[in-house]
This record gives C-alpha cells, sequence and structure tokens, in this order.
C-alpha cells in the first residue's frame, strides 16, 4: 500500500478529546467539506458516486481528538451541518491514527473496521460506495506535487 514512512497506531492522551469535545465542531466540518469539494472540483472523486451521496448526511468522530465533523452533500457540493438533527445516514469513528492509515493507504478500511480500529454506522449500501469511491482515487498523481519531509530529524534541526 504506502511506499513512504509508516503511520504508528497510536492514541493521543485522554486530555486532548476532553479538550477537543469542548471546543466548536463547526470549524472540522467547513476545513473537511471545502477539501472535498476541491477533491471534487479537481475530478478525484468519482461524478458517478458523487451523484449517490445527494442528499446524505455524514458524521466523520476521531475519537482521541474529540473532534467531529457532520456534513451533506446536496447540489452536488459537500455543504457543512452546524446543528446535525437526527442520526447521520453514515458515521465513520476511529483514533486519529486510524484515519491517518487510511488517507495514506497504510491500511485497508475492511481490515481496521474487522480489527474493531473503525467504526461505521448506517446505511451499509452507503458505505460501500463511499469506501469503492475512496478506493477509486488515484493518489499517484499527487505523489510528484508532495514535498519530501525530512521526518528522522532531530528535534531542532530544519
Amino acid at each position: 500500500m504506502n511506499q513512504g514512512f509508516t503511520i504508528p497506531k497510536f492514541q493521543l492522551p485522554g486530555f486532548i478529546a476532553r479538550i477537543g469535545g469542548r471546543l466548536p465542531q463547526w470549524p472540522h466540518a467547513v476545513a473537511l467539506t471545502t477539501a472535498l469539494n476541491a477533491a471534487a472540483r479537481f475530478g478525484v472523486l468519482p461524478e458517478d458516486s458523487l451523484a449517490q451521496l445527494e442528499g446524505k448526511t455524514f458524521l466523520v468522530q476521531v475519537y482521541d481528538t474529540g473532534g467531529q465533523a457532520a456534513f451533506t452533500c446536496r447540489g452536488g457540493l459537500f455543504r457543512p451541518l452546524f446543528a446535525p438533527a437526527g442520526s447521520p445516514d453514515l458515521a465513520f469513528r476511529a483514533n486519529l491514527s486510524a484515519f491517518l492509515q487510511v488517507a495514506a493507504r497504510q491500511e485497508d478500511p475492511d481490515t481496521l473496521f474487522f480489527n474493531r480500529e473503525l467504526s461505521i454506522e448506517g446505511d451499509t449500501e452507503l458505505g460501500l460506495i463511499v469506501k469503492n469511491m475512496l478506493d477509486a482515487i488515484d493518489l499517484s498523481q499527487f505523489r510528484p506535487a508532495l514535498p519530501r519531509l525530512p521526518l528522522n530529524l532531530p528535534f531542532g534541526q530544519r
């Protein structure tokens, strides 16, 4: 999967989730929907899959940060939900390391799900649509544009 560095499995200290849970959550939804809309605009997300998300509500909750992002897809755009009502059509819940491992394609969401490191709740068919949409993204087209970061420098050296 991932050809670069390995993201370790970790869990942030409990006080971070306690603090993060008391902070406003809408900035997370704004940031996530902005990124998703940019990905859709640049053709990274398959259009046929996007059409199937119309009118659906989603929740992404990061346990160990205390953060969550609620959003919907309407009119072909992802839109933040500032006061979500009721249960979302699809919810993803995990610690930060699991989400980073999925994003880096280091771990498959199915593996994390069966190892109980990723919770997926709601509409099963919608979950498969989202999973297949994410699997269809070709990250290799972005690799040349990503900077190489020196990850093992001693603290203070840059």
